[in-house]
Parts: structure tokens; C-alpha cells; sequence
């Protein structure tokens, strides 16, 4: 089966199973190989997705801010190996560089919490400096030395947003506009504050959330002070771009419209830690590198935000693109990592795997037996999402979880995948209980 027949049936399934709604590009040699657009702009269901329709990225917009970075450099604003002091001197973190920020090597520790409960507190929603106050004034100390480890960091991605519109002398999202955007031809693009700067952006599709058993919009949702709080933030996220434009990108970038071969090649060069080990399971300057001998290598960066999110591959070995975006949020992490994960596939020429939910993935009629033993409270450390209980009901086995992001806590149904193995639709990591001790994600923690 060709693959514009299998994407066109892939995500009309996503769709169906509500798991995809959005706008898809498969682009080889630059011509579109297939392209397409399901399922609605709003709530109510009455406005239909368009091809061009514009979604907020997330964090595919990091490439763009990494790129804005190699063009300063060109320019001799900047170097690789200044030390983020240089430009702000009162920021007390020692010995990280924009390298170290460029690949989240650097231990800053995540900001999104304390601005949040920053904005909430002084009835505002903040600008991208709050950044460098968050840095000067909360008292965090480094989550580890720069270049010990790699911890994918927002926070160092909104400071070199600071640092270009520093050295440049213009704002952030002016400096984009001119130095990327306008020469790539990405005509319907752009970084800007919706709600914060009360936007109407023609031809948006609304971000929704998935809660109480419908989709709403994600400023209404449980999220909402996420979603608004974090609305002024820069370099990290918020360019909104639709696929038509993500395929002028790809262009550029093949064409080095803007960026040079041997720039990009150091973008697409995985950061090692201090050790020499490759950090991030390889990641560049605002790509992740996926290189696999004989199948494909590629840079590629997904977005994630409340409402919205998005998937693109610009492939590395071939003339070849990806661009999925999707407006819906929060129904079944697991299911959107699987679709993501099909939608790669195909554009690999290869049939993916068919889009399940969680509860399809569970096992049938469980052996409940050894359930009653993993209830109870549980130490919580780690960032992320932690679970701080879990408890039954009706038959069922419920965790109670906190996430550090967004200092918010909720309930969520967890399903069976083998005797002490777990699932829950909010996220794509298992829960597995051991020895006494929860892991769930990258967080190990022991029953109280």
C-alpha cells in the first residue's frame, strides 16, 4: 500500500478512536507525498480542521531558537562558550555556557512551578523576564554540575531567548520574524502571546483538553493557569505555524537559505556529557537526533503544552519531511506516542502498528489477588509526575498524582498490563511496583 493511502487511513483512525485531531504533511524531494486535515477547530464541533490550519508547536519551536543562537554567533555576538554570567552577571550559576543551554546540559532547574505560582500571586501573566528573575530570586540551586548530566530544560531555552534579544538588540519574537521566518517564506507564522496580548489569530485551531468525559478549551480547563501563566513565555515554545509552513522550513534548511551546511551539521551533532557518554539519548542544538544504521537518521523535536501537540522530522540521510500537528490534549498519552510512533513508520515506507488505547492494551481479566499489597501512600521525590497514593475502587486501582510543573493533582484510573505492571491514560509511562517501591518514570520511590 502506498503511503499516502496508509496515512490518509492511519490518522482517519486516530481520529475516530479520539485520539487525533489535526493537520499532517509527508513531503519527499519537496514535493507532498500526502497532506491532509481531520476533525474540528472548536469545542463544539462546528468549525472544520483546514490543511492550513495554525496550531501552536511547543517545543518544536526550540529549533527555532537554536537556530536565531548560530546566527548570532555568525554575527560575533555571541560564542558557544560564553558563560550565561557574561551577559547577566547577577544570575548565580556558575560555569554554564550557551552550549551547555543549547543542549540542556547545563542543571538549571525548571522554572515552570514558580512562575506559575509568580504570575497567580501578582494577578499577572509575566513577560519572558520573569526567567531571570526565577533565576536570581527563587533560591533554587543547580540540579547538577554543567555537562554531568542532560535534564531537558525549558528554562535554559527561555534564557537564551533573553540572551539573543540582549546581544541583538531587538525583541525576541522580532528577531525570529526577520532573521527566520520571513526568509524561509513561513508566511503564516509566528511567535506571539495570544491571551496574554488578547489576539484573534485567524485560522487558529483551538487547543483542547480532554476532561470529565469532553473536549474543552485549554484556558477553561483544569490547565488553566498553565496555560495562562506561562502565556508570555519565549524561546522555549509559543510559535504558532501551521504544516505548509514547517514545509518552507524544511526547504530553507536543505537549501541553507539560512543556515550553512556546517552550522547545521553542529546542530545535528549529538552533545556529550562531561564523561564522554552522548546525552538525552542524542540530542543536538533544539533537535533530538534519532540516527539508526540502515532505517533513517533524523533530526526531530515533538511539542507538548496543554491543547496542543505536535511532532516534526526533518530527515537527515534523505529528502524527506514530517509534519504532525494536532489540537487535542490529554485523552490517552500513550495512544498520541503510538500514533506519532505510526506516523514515523509510514513515512518510513513501512505499515505502522494500529492506534490502541490504554485500556485496549490491558490485559483481560487481571489477577487481582496481589492489588490490596500496593496500596497506600508513597514518598514523593523527583520532578515530573509523582504519585503520592494509590487506592481502590470499585474493583479498580486509582493513583493519586502530583505534577511538579503545574503544582496541580489528579486522579487517575490505572489498567493492568501484567502482575505488577500499570498504565494510566495521562501518561505514557508504566507504573511498576517492586520490592516495596514504586517506579513510575525516571522516579523510584518507596511505599510509606
Amino acid at each position: 500500500m502506498e503511503k499516502k493511502t496508509m496515512m490518509e487511513n492511519y490518522t482517519r483512525a486516530a481520529y475516530e478512536k479520539g485520539v487525533f485531531a489535526g493537520a499532517w504533511l509527508l513531503a519527499e524531494n519537496g514535493e507532498i507525498v500526502t497532506k491532509g486535515a481531520v476533525g474540528f477547530h472548536d469545542p463544539a464541533g462546528r468549525l472544520p480542521m483546514q490543511e492550513d490550519s495554525i496550531f501552536d508547536i511547543g517545543s518544536v519551536s526550540k529549533q527555532f531558537t537554536a537556530a536565531a543562537i548560530m546566527l548570532l554567533r555568525r554575527d560575533g555576538l555571541l560564542d558557544l562558550e560564553d558563560e550565561i554570567t557574561k551577559f547577566f552577571p547577577d544570575i548565580p550559576f556558575k560555569g554554564i555556557t550557551i552550549r551547555h543551554l543549547l543542549t540542556h546540559t547545563g542543571g538549571l532547574p525548571d522554572c515552570f512551578a514558580w512562575i506559575i505560582r509568580t504570575a497567580k500571586t501578582e494577578h499577572t501573566i509575566p513577560d519572558n523576564g520573569v526567567v531571570l528573575r526565577f533565576l536570581t530570586e527563587s533560591g533554587k540551586t543547580p540540579d547538577f554540575a554543567p555537562g554531568e548530566q542532560w535534564a531537558y530544560s525549558n528554562t535554559g531555552y527561555a534564557l537564551l531567548a533573553e540572551i539573543a534579544a540582549k546581544v541583538s538588540g531587538i525583541p525576541f519574537a522580532e528577531l525570529l520574524q526577520k532573521k527566520l521566518f520571513e526568509p524561509a517564506g513561513m508566511t503564516s507564522t509566528r511567535l506571539c502571546h495570544r491571551i496574554r496580548d488578547g489576539l484573534a489569530i485567524e485560522n487558529l485551531a483551538e487547543g483542547l483538553c480532554y476532561e470529565n468525559g469532553g473536549w474543552v478549551a485549554a484556558q477553561d480547563s483544569a490547565w488553566k493557569d498553565v496555560v495562562v501563566s506561562l502565556d508570555g513565555s519565549e524561546g522555549d515554545g509559543f510559535v504558532k505555524s501551521n504544516i505548509f509552513d514547517m514545509l518552507a522550513w524544511d526547504r530553507a534548511l536543505r537549501n541553507d537559505t539560512i543556515l550553512t551546511k556546517e552550522e547545521q551539521a553542529m546542530m545535528y551533532t549529538p552533545a556529550r556529557l562531561n564523561n564522554g557518554e552522548i546525552g538525552g539519548g542524542g540530542y543536538g542544538f533544539g533537535w533530538g537526533i534519532f540516527d539508526q544504521e540502515g532505517l533513517a537518521r533524523i533530526a526531530w523535536h515533538e511539542g507538548n503544552l496543554p491543547g496542543y501537540l505536535s511532532w516534526y522530522g526533518h530527515f537527515l540521510d534523505t529528502d524527506r519531511v514530517l509534519a504532525v500537528l494536532c489540537s487535542r490534549d490529554g485523552f490517552d498519552a500513550r495512544a498520541i506516542e503510538g500514533f506519532f510512533n505510526g506516523m514515523l513508520t509510514i513515512a518510513l515506507g513501512y505499515e505502522g502498528q494500529p492506534v490502541q488505547l490504554t485500556e485496549e492494551m490491558a490485559t483481560v481479566d487481571p489477577d487481582r489477588s496481589g492489588w490490596e499489597s500496593f496500596c497506600g501512600a508513597y514518598e514523593t521525590k523527583g520532578t515530573g509526575y509523582l504519585i503520592e497514593k494509590i487506592y481502590p475502587e470499585n474493583g479498580d486501582l486509582f493513583a493519586e498524582i502530583f505534577d511538579t510543573e503545574s503544582g496541580r493533582r489528579f486522579a487517575a484510573r490505572m489498567y493492568p498490563f501484567g502482575e505488577n505492571t500499570f498504565g494510566i491514560r495521562e501518561s505514557s509511562d508504566d507504573i511498576v511496583f517492586e520490592d516495596g517501591c514504586l517506579t513510575f518514570g525516571d522516579n523510584s520511590c518507596k511505599k510509606l
